[in-house]
């Protein structure tokens, strides 16, 4: 039987992938890497990877899959679960707005399982690595929404990234088309249906159930390679959900993916962003506020977290970040971990943030995500910012300039400056040449120095 999903996995090349989608895989896989790079120093990573040094080991005959930033080996299941899980440990990589949810940071940790455990890293190229990053967003970006389509309830990003990850491995592993199929529908059968919205009102370190999508759909790959068979994946193959991959391979999605600025929740950005705006318009300091107030929609108000003691709370918070964005006038890791979570003066104007729904703000979710911040001052002045977006969506992209510096920013005090500069370099050469991933492995594996 032939499947136009499946035909797309194993005949795009890398010159049928458009410049600016071409470009766009260089970004994600650059910011994904430093975002990475600053989860290695989350506790949650820390657990993680020696959870997956201590129960996945890799087999003596097998190559291993590395663990980004860390310098040790395990088998691709363990590989992927770990790197999905630190790269989600902070709440700063890419996302796709029409799923909720993030595509890179599950497909990403699959990608690098295979090519690690599968691939002569001598002859595997950065060319073909970039095109199967470029089909696990395509996959994962439109399973995600047909997901949503066809169930009402509100699943985790690891549900349908599952399927992206198995596609991933069926065309570094060279699965027939027969194979694949079989693949995806194990990887959309077992896919971690989690409730997303259970970790916004209780955020723990389960998060957005990446690093399990990216384990699963690994996993499937593999079950299918060895005769296993799986339900024909209802996200891609039934009648009502076809159309979602219809444009594959016309419509690039990996082209549509947004960035942050900050490293927590997108839908408490654009308060942060209303919020900033307006103390850099005025000058105002934290002590200068009598009250603040956010209108948002109701996804938004469910990050109510005001005084949070871990940063999974604080990355799944709205009031929290927005008082520490006033008090340092910027937002980095520095102040949604460690001793930032202990700052009184962010702690009492957090717990005093007033939150409210907006009508019109839910019906334009999740196309857009939208606030509105006012702050009373104690001289009695009212500062309104209006509807505010964050920075960074499609519409109102970073600049490759501002990718780089976020990068920096999130990696150089893990791996130090001159390292950074070289997967700068290296990553935003990526595929000019078709050289192999020997030398890129090297930068992304190797441990940090912090």
């Amino acid at each position: 039987m032939f499947n136009p999903t499946v035909d797309f996995i194993h005949t795009v090349a890398w010159s049928d992938i458009p410049a600016p989608a071409q470009m766009m895989a260089r970004q994600c896989l650059l910011d994904l890497l430093g975002v990475a790079a600053s989860g290695t120093q989350t506790q949650l990573s820390q657990l993680i990877n020696n959870h997956a040094i201590e129960h996945f080991a890799k087999s003596d005959n097998s190559l291993g899959s590395g663990l980004l930033f860390d310098g040790r080996l395990c088998s691709p299941l363990g590989a992927a679960m770990a790197n999905g899980m630190t790269i989600d440990a902070i709440d700063a990589h890419d996302g796709y707005k029409p799923s909720k949810g993030h595509a890179g940071c599950g497909v990403l940790a699959a990608l690098l399982a295979f090519v690690g455990n599968e691939v002569d890293p001598n002859a595997f190229t950065e060319e073909e690595l970039l095109t199967c990053l470029v089909i696990g967003y395509e996959i994962a970006c439109r399973a995600g929404v047909a997901l949503h389509d066809s169930t009402s309830d509100y699943h985790t990003s690891g549900a349908w990234v599952a399927l992206a990850a198995a596609a991933i491995g069926a065309r570094v592993m060279k699965l027939s088309h027969l194979l694949t199929r079989e693949a995806l529908g194990i990887a959309e059968y077992h896919g971690p249906r989690s409730q997303m919205m259970r970790c916004i009102d209780h955020p723990t370190m389960l998060k957005d159930g990446s690093g399990w999508g990216a384990m699963a759909g690994v996993s499937a790959a593999y079950l299918a390679r060895s005769g296993f068979t799986g339900s024909p994946a209802i996200s891609i193959e039934a009648n009502s959900q076809a159309h979602f991959f219809a444009d594959l391979g016309r419509r690039w999605l990996i082209t549509e993916q947004y960035f942050k600025p900050f490293p927590v929740c997108r839908w408490a950005q654009p308060a942060i962003v209303a919020a900033m705006k307006l103390q850099a318009l005025h000058d105002v300091a934290i002590d200068d506020i009598a009250k603040l107030s956010i209108g948002t929609f109701h996804e938004s108000c469910r990050l109510a977290t005001a005084a949070p003691t871990t940063t999974e709370q604080a990355q799944y918070s709205l009031p929290f970040p927005v008082a520490a964005a006033l008090k340092a006038r910027r937002l980095t890791v520095n102040e949604i971990d460690g001793d930032g979570l202990t700052d009184d003066a962010v702690v009492q104007l957090s717990r005093s943030i007033e939150l409210y729904e907006v009508d019109a703000y839910n019906d334009a979710f999740p196309a857009q995500r939208i606030s509105e911040v006012t702050i009373s001052l104690k001289d009695g002045r009212v500062l309104e910012s209006g509807p505010t977006e964050a920075d960074g969506d499609p519409d109102n992209p970073l600049h490759l300039d501002e990718i780089k510096s976020k990068f920096n920013l999130f990696a150089k005090p893990v791996i130090g400056q001159e390292r950074s500069e070289k997967i700068v370099k290296h990553v935003m050469g990526m595929a000019e040449i078709k050289q192999a991933i020997t030398h890129f492995n090297t930068l992304i594996y190797s441990p940090g120095v912090a």
